[in-house]
């Protein structure tokens, strides 16, 4: 943990935010820039950039605070459905692990852009090939 990193400050209460739950290896907070009301992010507590450094415990706390926030959101809120996004990489602008669970609604504005033309469109037994074969050197090493 790092109180130089805003994801660390977040989760352990080091900096004011609205906390709507926590436990002993998460806390999720209110996002400061919703896009819908009661989008919420979920931060582990300890310091991790990305989902794959993740312990298990710290993965299994994550998911189960989504489906808490999710069934919230669904009964406050009553949405058409419900987002559970996380961004890794260049695409996490934070810097620290976090997944978005927000509701979701016809015309609400966000979207997902399908690629005109689907990536290696013929192939799709080798690219299960490939990475079966990379799942089970990770599983088996």
């Amino acid at each position: 943990m790092s109180a130089a990193c805003l994801g660390c400050s977040i989760a352990n209460s080091w900096q004011e935010c609205q906390v709507v739950y926590e436990d002993d290896y998460v806390t999720c907070v209110l996002d400061i820039a919703p896009l819908n009301e009661g989008h919420t992010l979920i931060l582990p507590k300890r310091h991790y950039a990305e989902l794959v450094e993740m312990d298990p415990a710290v993965l299994e706390a994550v998911m189960e605070a989504s489906v808490h926030v999710s069934k919230a959101l669904s009964a406050v809120y009553k949405p058409d459905g419900i987002s559970v996004i996380q961004n890794g990489g260049q695409f996490n602008d934070l810097g620290h692990y976090h997944m978005h669970v927000f509701p979701r609604y016809q015309g609400d504005g966000f979207g997902w852009k399908e690629p005109e033309q689907a990536a290696n469109p013929e192939q799709p037994g080798l690219v299960k090939d490939k990475l079966q074969q990379v799942i089970q050197a990770l599983l088996n090493p």
